[in-house]
């Protein structure tokens, strides 16, 4: 059971689990976000950024996740070498489009351009809550105020243009994770296949575009 894991099977499965386990928190980090859209001066918003960040059981799942990026993250890498080293350090010679989409041989690239945008997020947000970066606008007590500071981000045009062209990266590389996923774990059938490629995609653009809609509102309608 062991060389399972540390097979290269073994690693995509896990890898593709964790995806899946991230796919599902967009969801949940989009509602909060779109929250910032409500004119209630940040009430709502406020409030799930309470509930998220004194709740234990969200803590406990906080843990999970970050586990969940780093596993993805290193053995995305490990398995990118392990396939660049079975292909003698080249690329495709052959492009097979019926197996490899155009974005899925550049995945480690997307990812790392995600991983660059992660940090500025992190520094921007978790880490705050973290008590790691100087906290800017406080709430009562010692509290962060993530709505002023979304706001301050969102109306600069350099931070949001930024933000909106990590999403166009991620689009890409959720349209091939969601689908890699399921077909890591054997759902791979004629008449599911087509069901999970159309989910994916719609996801991959419903997603992001949620997210993107944020900063743009504050650009040109806040």
């Amino acid at each position: 059971m062991s060389n399972f894991f540390t097979s290269s099977i073994g690693k995509k499965l896990i890898m593709s689990l964790f995806g899946l386990f991230l796919i599902v928190f967009l969801v949940v980090h989009l509602g909060i976000n779109l929250c910032l859209l409500r004119n209630d001066g940040g009430v709502w918003f406020t409030n799930a950024a309470h509930f998220m960040g004194t709740n234990y059981i969200v803590k406990v799942f906080e843990v999970v996740l970050m586990g969940g990026f780093l596993v993805h993250m290193v053995w995305g890498v490990m398995l990118w070498f392990q396939n660049l080293g079975a292909r003698g350090g080249k690329g495709y010679a052959v492009t097979n489009n019926s197996q490899t989409s155009f974005f899925s041989k550049y995945m480690i690239h997307t990812g790392v351009i995600i991983l660059a945008f992660l940090v500025l997020h992190f520094v921007n947000f978790y880490f705050k809550k973290l008590g790691l970066v100087p906290v800017t606008n406080v709430l009562e007590g010692t509290e962060p105020d993530f709505y002023k500071d979304a706001i301050e981000l969102f109306t600069q045009p350099l931070y949001s243009w930024v933000y909106i062209g990590f999403f166009v990266f991620l689009a890409f590389h959720l349209n091939h994770a969601f689908q890699s996923a399921f077909q890591t774990m054997g759902i791979n059938h004629p008449t599911y296949t087509p069901i999970i490629k159309a989910c994916g995609l719609i996801y991959s653009i419903v997603i992001p575009v949620g997210f993107a809609i944020i900063p743009i509102y504050f650009m040109f309608f806040y």
